[in-house]
């Protein structure tokens, strides 16, 4: 009981939308959709156990576009078991000193599972540049060497998508507002959130950058459209499924929204498709 009513809190207000039923903006096309596609999410996950698959996914994108809720809902029906989900603290003082993408190995998956990370190694792209946990130097050195290093992940098996969730700035603070009068939602309430609102412009050009140099076809890079929270969650799953060829998958159910999931591409930051 306290489960479900914790739940309904979180749908209101910011979750409470009307729309098509196509993208599941309706309560009831919401939450059918959502089972129709975690169904999908199980036949996926035996195709990776039953081949000894390994799918890593990155969730990145800015303060408050949604990306504990997609997790929430990605993993709410999978095997604890062969899933796991990753979202590093702070690195302590050695892991400053090691290798930048070490303290990530660990994590990636083994065969069998499914691994997402909120957040990831892009923290370097975008949160520490912008508010100066690493130097100008370690932010190019990043830039240079993440390619080869998705490279080598994707060479030795690893099936690896990288989406990141964006939201325009209204939306962003209309959130930031609303988590700071959720009490259920104070432990998202953090100093970097704060001040992410201030500098949105900065956060802008890192990731424009973080796109323009770390786009590659071996992990390319695709755009949630995160301001209506179902939809981002519906499309982004969808895609998800679209990518793998895994047995009796319901191909009409699965295809994603192109103009709320899309592949990046230099053109979108021009024509508005990404938020500027």
């Amino acid at each position: 009981m306290g489960k479900q009513k914790k739940a309904k809190r979180e749908e209101a207000p910011e979750d409470s939308e009307n729309g098509d039923l196509e993208n599941g903006r309706s309560a009831g096309g919401y939450k059918q959709t959502l089972h129709d596609l975690q169904v999908e999410l199980v036949k996926l996950q035996k195709h990776v156990i039953k081949n000894d698959l390994r799918l890593c996914i990155l969730i990145e994108g800015r303060d408050a576009a949604g990306k504990d809720g997609t997790v929430k809902r990605i993993i709410q029906h999978l095997s604890p078991r062969e899933t796991r989900v990753v979202a590093l603290s702070a690195p302590s003082d050695r892991e400053r000193s090691e290798w930048y993408f070490q303290r990530f190995v660990p994590y990636l998956p083994a065969a069998d599972e499914i691994v997402l990370f909120n957040r990831s190694w892009y923290n370097r792209a975008g949160v520490e540049p912008v508010m100066g946990f690493c130097t100008q130097a370690e932010h190019e050195q990043f830039l240079e060497s993440v390619i080869p290093f998705e490279t080598m992940l994707v060479d030795a098996g690893i099936v690896l998508f990288k989406y990141y969730l964006d939201i325009t700035r209204a939306e962003q603070k209309k959130r930031m507002a609303e988590r700071r009068k959720d009490p259920l939602k104070q432990w998202k309430v953090s100093p970097v959130d704060a001040v992410a609102l201030e500098h949105w412009d900065d956060y802008s050009n890192a990731r424009n950058e973080m796109f323009l140099r770390t786009h590659h076809t071996t992990a390319p890079w695709h755009i949630v459209r995160a301001d209506d929270k179902r939809a981002a969650r519906l499309n982004m799953i969808r895609d998800i499924l679209s990518r793998v060829d895994y047995p009796d998958r319901k191909t009409k159910l699965v295809k994603p929204d192109p103009k709320v999931v899309f592949p990046f591409s230099p053109d979108k930051l021009m024509s508005g498709a990404i938020a500027p």
